[in-house]
């Protein structure tokens, strides 16, 4: 077995600046067959990333097996050459769109893990990828990353699920790769109860408690790389990043008896206002604050679908659900607006589909007209939420109805307006 001797120093070089927001490359010396041959690699390359290089650089140099050192230390079979190969940048579409602080902190610190090779974890929960991202100090997660393409039915999904045929995901009126979008879009419209997020509030909580989470490209070698993995950009990833909150387990874990009012509550105005279609216990985290329980709800990949075909509230069935909203929720209610909510998200980034904001839309509206006529979550639920499989809402009734009513070439506004008048009707009925 050969010997490939190395020595580093470091250089600065732009052009690697896809890698690392500080962007730095170092050259190596090769030491090998009575030659030294200069090269440059990542300064923050994998072992495996080097060896393939200058297997490249040096051929009819090398043995067939050969090790790599590094000063006196055989580093071959290392996962980490001075700094474990990485990439961990923030996706900006609009510079003018303000990260919030602790979207920062969160990315600096698992920016941080990785380079001290501590390596994400792929869950062993759920139907897509989904990796808990370490602290640098290794001993607990700072965040969950859930690349786009491993999300269900997506072309590298680890656990094996057939692809999309069509491009629908899991869920009716939702598409394969929009789930990271998704969940992004959660943290934007869960607003605080001082508005929309800005400098003045960038540090508050949104009112349902979505945990932070930002669309970001990563790379590393523990994520599903089924066509193989050399560090290059072909094997970078986008999705989104969510901040990990301590818990004590999910809401499957106890009965919802002594879930407090208002938070759940809180849930029920996320999941009614974007139509979530994949709402159940376990996705809603419980965590112990000075003796009172607090619910956090994650995984959002399946809200704002096009359609309410899949609309699913697990909380209909706890009796805080049919508790009528409080003065402060529905003060909250009242300051929501659909149309600044859509112009937020494209500000992001995301346009929404014709469909999707026309569902946005409408519920927000239900939500809004049925809070202001004193329907309790579990009314208002059950209006968009099917009774069985085959057997369509009431909200679906409403906009089948107003489809029949308008006349061909009618716009949007007009068709809103025509849901409006129905659903106002359909209220009077409940309410009377």
């Amino acid at each position: 077995m050969s010997a490939v001797e190395v020595a580093m120093s470091p250089v600065h070089e732009s052009a690697f600046g896809l890698y690392r927001s500080r962007s730095e490359s170092i050259v190596i010396y090769v030491a090998v067959a009575g030659s030294v041959i200069p090269m440059y690699v990542l300064e923050s390359g994998s072992v495996k990333s080097v060896k393939l290089k200058i297997e490249k650089n040096c051929k009819g140099l090398l043995s067939k097996k050969q090790k790599l050192v590094y000063g006196d230390k055989n580093v071959s079979k290392r996962s980490c050459f001075g700094k474990d190969g990485y990439l961990l940048q923030p996706v900006i579409v609009n510079p003018n769109v303000k990260i919030p602080r602790v979207i920062w902190d969160m990315l600096s610190l698992v920016s941080d893990g990785l380079k001290k090779c501590k390596k994400p974890i792929r869950a062993s929960e759920g139907m897509g990828g989904a990796y808990f991202m370490q602290h640098p100090s290794g001993n607990k997660y700072v965040g969950v990353f859930k690349p786009m393409d491993e999300e269900p039915m997506a072309v590298n999904n680890p656990q094996g699920l057939p692809l999309s045929k069509n491009g629908e995901g899991l869920k009716k009126g939702t598409k394969v790769g929009e789930g990271a979008l998704r969940e992004v879009a959660a943290y934007i419209l869960d607003h605080p109860l001082s508005g929309p997020r800005g400098i003045k509030n960038e540090l508050e909580s949104g009112f349902a408690g979505v945990p932070p989470t930002v669309m970001v490209k990563c790379l590393s070698s523990e994520f599903n790389h089924p066509r193989g993995y050399d560090g290059g950009v072909e094997n970078i990833k986008v999705g989104s990043l969510q901040m990990f909150v301590k818990n004590c387990g999910s809401c499957e874990d106890m009965g919802p008896r002594d879930f407090p009012v208002e938070e759940v509550h809180k849930i029920t105005v996320f999941d009614i206002r974007t139509a979530n279609a994949d709402r159940h216990a376990g996705n809603i985290l419980m965590n112990r604050e000075e003796g009172r329980i607090a619910l956090i709800p994650i995984d959002h990949g399946y809200c704002l679908p096009e359609n309410f075909k899949d609309c699913t509230f697990d909380w209909l069935y706890w009796p805080q659900a049919r508790e009528p909203y409080s003065q402060e929720v529905l003060d909250y209610i009242n300051t929501l607006d659909a149309e600044q909510d859509i112009t937020l998200l494209s500000s992001y980034g995301w346009d929404l589909s014709l469909e999707c904001a026309r569902t946005f839309r409408i519920s927000t509206m239900l939500l809004k007209k049925g809070a202001a006529k004193g329907l309790s979550p579990f009314a208002i639920g059950q209006i968009m939420c099917r009774e069985t499989v085959d057997k369509e809402s009431m909200i679906e009734k409403i906009v089948q109805k107003a489809h029949d009513s308008i006349v061909k070439g009618m716009n949007e506004a007009v068709f809103l307006k025509t849901v409006s008048n129905i659903m106002d009707t359909e209220l009077e009925n409940i309410c009377f």
